[in-house]
């Protein structure tokens, strides 16, 4: 094996990430009504998992759970046939849509926020299309307004949330010296400025003491988001869209995150046709699903990865999210593993594709270790024969 790093230089341990640390994650979809959520949703859901494939779990009307495309995982179970193949999934609710007050109950309103904050992640859905027969509850198409007015909604569920939170840590404070309350109070009230300038807290520089208190919190504007602009199939093809620099220009000055344009029509139409006939229909029109990118882009943004185990029986995707350690990413397998853990064998994907088989890819990392410890000494023996005697 080579050699092991010195202390001095290890890598900086990595900074913990807001939000839940599990690898049973979901995201919800978030907008204002009759933007295209309904739609979407419904295109997903036929592309759902069999409930079967996940035993003991129901999932209600309002939440599928959808394969990750991954060519990696086709190419594997093409290779060893197994009798058994599980995807990767992201697990998506479709959330009832939001109007202006509803931190204070307007519409479905606290009902509406208390579902997100159950779920890890947003997508949020804007309105990119006129159309006269659909009507906006505004009366007018501006999906930058729109922006406001969801996001600002958000905020003041949370500033509602902080007020309580600093509210009962002063009452406990009066009764405790815990150094902990002073600590967490001092991080409310930086919290509740914050997002009372109008800003949201996963854009903030937090440390990582921080982020281990807001974690507990779950507030509304520390979820990840992916914008999905809805357009008509015209503009969707042509790839133009009157709306979309604003948009753009809008998320660039609000932490830069995902946009991804798709047409609901055309996501709708493809879904009730058969396989071929949609990949015809795809190519004669130069257009693609978006659902792949969406699905995978939702994946990533909620801090979930995933690897493989593949074998004759089964081949499978193990999802566990970021910066999980190898002792319990092996106990996502299997809890006795993570229990007894010692060391994890491991090869990569593509040096598995290349060479064809595991005892290629072993023999292959042999000759690279022991090539690896050949110029290591090697070096050493250089650099020594450069001292002076």
């Amino acid at each position: 094996m080579p050699p092991k790093a010195s202390k001095s230089k290890e890598a900086p341990a990595e900074r913990p990430i807001l939000g839940r640390f599990s690898s049973h994650l979901k995201i919800g979809i978030v907008g204002l009504p009759n933007v295209g959520k309904s739609t979407l949703f419904n295109t997903l859901t036929k592309l759902a998992i069999p409930a079967e494939n996940f035993p003991f779990c129901t999932i209600e009307p309002n939440e599928a759970r959808v394969n990750v495309p991954d060519e990696r995982f086709e190419w594997l179970c093409s290779s060893f046939k197994p009798k058994s193949e599980v995807s990767a999934f992201l697990e998506i609710h479709d959330i009832a849509g939001l109007v202006k007050g509803a931190h204070e109950g307007q519409g479905l309103g606290n009902n509406f926020l208390s579902h997100i904050r159950a779920v890890d992640g947003i997508f949020h859905v804007l309105r990119g299309f006129e159309d006269p027969d659909i009507i906006h509850v505004d009366d007018s198409v501006d999906p930058v307004r729109d922006l406001e007015t969801i996001s600002e909604e958000l905020r003041l569920k949370d500033i509602e949330f902080m007020e309580r939170r600093v509210e009962d840590l002063e009452k406990s404070m009066k009764r405790s010296n815990d150094k902990q309350l002073k600590i967490e109070h001092e991080l409310c009230l930086k919290v509740k400025a914050w997002i009372t300038e109008g800003k949201d807290v996963r854009l903030g520089e937090w440390k990582a003491a921080d982020i281990e208190i807001l974690n507990t919190f779950q507030l509304l504007t520390a979820k990840p988001v992916v914008y999905l602009v809805n357009m008509n199939e015209k503009d969707y093809q042509r790839k133009k869209n009157k709306f979309l620099p604003k948009i753009h220009a809008w998320v660039q000055e609000h932490g830069g995150e995902p946009i991804i344009p798709f047409s609901g029509v055309l996501e709708r139409n493809l879904a009730d046709m058969p396989e071929d006939e949609a990949a015809k229909y795809c190519q004669e029109n130069n257009v693609q699903s978006a659902l792949p990118k969406i699905i995978k882009t939702g994946f990533s943004a909620i801090n979930l990865i995933y690897f493989f185990t593949a074998g004759p029986d089964e081949v499978k995707c193990w999802q566990i999210r970021k910066h999980t350690k190898a002792p319990q990413a092996a106990g996502a397998i299997h809890t006795d593993f993570e229990r007894g853990f010692i060391c994890a064998e491991v090869m990569k994907f593509e040096d598995l594709k290349e060479l064809g088989t595991e005892a290629a890819v072993k023999v292959y990392t042999s000759l690279f270790e022991i090539s690896y410890v050949a110029i290591n000494i090697y070096f050493h023996l250089a650099i020594a024969s450069l001292q002076p005697k």
